[in-house]
């Protein structure tokens, strides 16, 4: 098909409207309510354009063959012209002190059309309130112009509903249900700010940045977010050396295409420039912190580690690495850890959210990661999400979900809890806590018996599935019912939906791993997507949503005790013998301690610790003993960008750069490596970790030292093959996702298409075994712990948020209505939680999100510690924590 425009021939294809094909021309046609993410409104008229003699408008008019299309004539650009007069004549002109100002698309069409004022009257009375009734937005009626942008993204990208048009006529506004604001009772907004982003005047602006700066003032810098594991892309927007706020990236390809975020990485950036920030090395001497100079601080770290070293041996020291450091910082770590200390006792927090990932799907597929892309979430046919509560820990994929369930997917939901996906569950399973792998062997015992397994794949690509008929044939629904306290119709209901998937994908996360069953239950996970056949294709696949911006990579680069980067195992020969001589040291190939046993022998078999970006007195079980663990070390090193909960308890502090102010890269939870790139300089004397631990290694007489992060992340490549292909050049734009071999391998998209790593797929046979601890007289509730939207992990960055730590200030323990009554517990009264280990006070908050008989207690806040009460029994081959299974008792607190 062939149109004219300009009078120049172009090509059309079916679908496309004149819109389309002249921006794919490089024509310039402008718009107000268009967004190329959005379905098309056709509202605001400016995109008008001959054809045929008559003006249309090109966004919604579908090309035909022969149209003849004229985009500046005289009669288009004084239609263009009259349009903008009139919306200019209900639009103030205060552009002087609009927050807008020089990123306004009026304004700039405006400018194009050389109209100073309406010729109809200008706007010089409000005829609205301003609204800013939460932290975050501020919302001016009066410079909307009813382009609909903000509310399509609302309802087609975020999936919130939060926002639509109210009201008729010349009073339509956007506004809320019942007129409640954003933060109403009733509002579903989740302050993504994707509404900001999608208006083309200043009707609606950040709160935290107002008056800091116009968009022309701004630098801006695009880098990977440093919140969860979704790698969204972010743009800092810059200025004298502050990050002011967070603009959105739109581009194919990456987690966030659409410029999709949420709360914590739109408004999560004010730690970056808090006061509260290290500026300078820090000795603790009688008791008290003293600023002390680098080569003072690295000196006295050496040669305490020596001494250490002289005396005990190599194994008295560990170190912890970190998921929030680079993929470069976390591999120059396990080296210093390895080849200058000569230990491999060194780890990091994926030993409290995904060790059991790593162990259980490397042991059935032969790779221990996400198998898919976030990209795929919304092709799949059939969702089943468990242990996991997405549209609040990973927001972006929570929404790309929902995004599937528009277009017709199936989703079954098991969660203790209610969460927001529950509500829009074709099958909700409220399991008890800890039985997981008797309802997921439910689910496949009716799945064979019925014959609904995919017996093709289990033939050709699996194995030991007689010893899975066999295990799984124990398990009836009633049998299983009587575990879970699921109704056995409900088991029976999603086992037979799960099966009739032709894409059916799995996605979980720490409600699954953190248990003493972890690895099991990410085994039974795996048994289930191959026996129905779900792996090796697009949109299908077992898919762990990791919890920090850089688990994955912290992992793949070896802060683990038993690998080398790549997950390359220290005790082979071959594995010792290549690493020994790109090092140029001997190592050892006896496998070290993980968080938990490092802490258990602290003050024992272990003398110093060394941990960079880890909190543990907040991250890790029972804090009580976390904390006499840190005491009795006769050293303990904290390199950390604040002086945290675990950085109180150190004899040195070294202080570091944080996210925004370093170059590097972070691998996601798709296994995508990406860009993270410097914004403003590090405040005081801060430096970048590998930068200190280098120092610090040569001061140890080990010679180790690099230009920049490029240049560790070619010695990476160079070691690790599933890193082969990873060099900065080649990160631009999208990143590559691993494996990815060689400078030549494009990364891979989704793993074990036609064969798994390790040929075959393995089914395991696993069994129920029952949490550790139970409810009993004396501790009649079972606690879960986890996160939420507002706050992240130990609440570092997040609790000195300004924006968002306002909004959600403090700590709680959500309770069931009944158990409350039964109390005489109100909503927002003081209450005690106390387990065997130790006792918390925080607020109520009563509702039905939980179970009778249950509790959930967000692990975010220091002065409500939740880790206080937590179980560190562990898995016994992943060595995980059992976090999400407490015994403890509640009480109201007499004030």
């Amino acid at each position: 098909m062939l149109i004219n425009i300009n009078h120049r021939q172009y090509e059309a294809q079916p679908g496309q409207t004149i819109l389309d094909i002249a921006r794919a021309n490089g024509i310039e046609i402008p718009t107000l309510c268009h967004h190329p993410a959005l379905s098309i409104a056709g509202a605001c008229r400016m995109c008008v354009v001959e054809c045929d003699n008559r003006l249309v408008a090109s966004c919604t008019t579908p090309a035909r063959d022969g149209m003849e299309i004229l985009t500046d004539s005289k009669r288009v650009i004084g239609g263009r012209k009259t349009i903008l007069d009139l919306i200019l004549s209900d639009h103030p002109l205060d552009c002087m002190t609009c927050e807008a100002n020089g990123d306004c698309k009026v304004q700039d069409l405006a400018y194009q059309y050389d109209l100073r004022e309406s010729s109809f009257g200008s706007k010089r009375e409000s005829r609205f309130s301003i609204r800013a009734d939460n932290p975050f937005l501020e919302v001016d009626p009066d410079k909307c112009i009813l382009c609909g942008r903000c509310v399509r993204v609302d309802h087609e990208i975020q999936c919130s509903y939060a926002i639509d048009f109210v009201h008729r006529g010349f009073d339509s506004i956007v506004g809320t249900p019942f007129e409640e604001g954003l933060d109403g009772d009733n509002s579903t907004c989740v302050f993504c700010g994707q509404c900001v982003e999608m208006c083309p005047t200043g009707a609606l602006t950040y709160k935290p940045s107002k008056g800091k700066g116009r968009d022309y003032e701004f630098q801006k810098i695009v880098t990977t977010c440093p919140y969860c594991g979704v790698g969204c892309q972010l743009e800092l927007h810059v200025k004298d050396n502050k990050v002011i706020k967070v603009g959105s990236v739109y581009q194919v390809g990456s987690p966030n295409p659409v410029g999709e975020t949420c709360v914590k990485g739109r408004f999560g950036y004010g730690y970056v420039n808090h006061e509260d920030r290290l500026t300078t090395p820090l000795i603790k001497r009688n008791g008290q912190f003293e600023e002390v100079s680098w080569d003072e601080a690295l000196d006295y770290v050496a040669q305490k580690l020596i001494q250490i070293k002289e005396i005990y041996g190599s194994k008295a020291i560990a170190g912890f690495s970190s998921a929030k450091c680079t993929n470069e910082e976390n591999y120059v770590m396990q080296k210093f850890i390895r080849a200058v200390v000569g230990t491999n006792s060194v780890d990091h927090c994926a030993r409290l959210c995904h060790a059991s990932t790593v162990a259980g799907l490397a042991r059935a597929f032969g790779s221990g990661a996400m198998t898919n892309s976030i990209g795929e979430v919304e092709e799949s046919d059939v969702i089943f999400v468990i242990g996991s509560n997405p549209t609040e820990n990973h927001p972006v994929i929570g929404s790309k979900i929902k995004r599937a369930l528009k277009k017709g997917a199936k989703l079954i939901v098991a969660d203790p809890r209610e969460i927001e996906l529950t509500g829009l569950a074709d099958v909700a399973i409220y399991q008890q806590p800890g039985t997981d792998v008797a309802l997921v062997n439910g689910l496949m015992h009716v799945i064979i018996q019925e014959g609904l397994y995919d017996q093709t794949f289990v033939e050709e690509r699996t194995v030991n599935f007689e010893l899975l008929e066999s295990i799984v044939a124990g398990y009836n629904p009633e049998k299983v019912s009587a575990i879970t306290r699921v109704p056995a119709k409900d088991i029976i209901r999603a086992a037979r939906l799960f099966a009739s998937a032709n894409k059916g994908s799995i996605y979980y996360a720490m409600g699954i791993t953190q248990h003493k069953t972890g690895t099991d239950n990410v085994l039974s996970l795996a048994n289930l997507a191959m026996l129905t056949g779900n792996l090796g294709r697009e949109s299908t696949g077992v898919n762990p949503l990791r919890g920090q911006n850089n688990v994955q990579g912290a992992c793949d680069l070896g802060a683990l005790p038993n690998v080398y980067p790549g997950y390359q195992a220290v005790n082979l020969p071959e594995n010792k013998a290549k690493f020994e001589k790109a090092w140029g040291t001997q190592l050892s190939d006896d496998i070290g301690l993980t968080v938990v046993e490092i802490l258990n022998a602290a003050g024992k078999d272990i003398k110093g610790l060394y941990i960079m970006g880890e909190n543990p007195v907040l991250s890790d079980p029972d804090q009580n003993h976390v904390i006499a663990a840190l005491e009795s070390l006769d050293l303990l090193v904290v390199q950390d960008i604040f002086l945290t909960e675990t950085a109180q308890y150190a004899d040195v502090v070294l202080p570091a750069a944080s996210f925004a102010e370093k170059n590097g890269t972070f691998t996601n939870t798709e296994r995508r490596i990406q860009r993270v790139r410097k914004a403003i300089d590090a405040p005081g004397q801060s430096r970048y970790d590998w930068e200190i631990i280098c120092d610090l290694a040569q001061r140890m007489d080990y010679a180790m030292s690099y230009d920049s992060a490029a240049e560790i992340m070619e010695e990476i490549a160079e070691l690790t093959p599933i890193y082969g292909g990873i060099h900065f050049d080649r990160l631009e734009g999208t990143g590559l996702q691993w494996p990815c071999s060689s400078r030549e391998h494009q990364g891979t998209k989704f793993l074990h298409q036609g064969q798994f790593t390790h040929g075959k797929g393995k089914f395991h046979t696993v069994s129920y075994i029952p949490p550790a601890e139970e409810p009993d007289s004396e501790y009649s509730y079972l606690l879960m712990t986890g996160r939420m939207l507002y706050h992240f992990h130990t609440g570092t960055m997040s609790r000195r948020s300004p924006a968002i730590d306002q909004y959600e200030p403090d700590a709680y323990v959500e309770i069931n209505l009944a158990d409350a009554k039964r109390l005489g517990i109100e909503d927002g009264e003081r209450v005690r939680v106390t387990s065997r280990r130790g006792e918390v006070e925080t607020y109520a908050r009563v509702g039905e999100r939980v179970q009778e008989g249950q509790l959930f207690m967000p692990f975010h806040y220091a002065e409500s510690p939740a880790n206080r009460l937590t179980n560190p029994v562990l898995d016994v081959i992943a060595k995980i924590p059992e976090l999400k299974v407490s015994a403890v008792k509640l009480e109201k607190v007499n004030m």
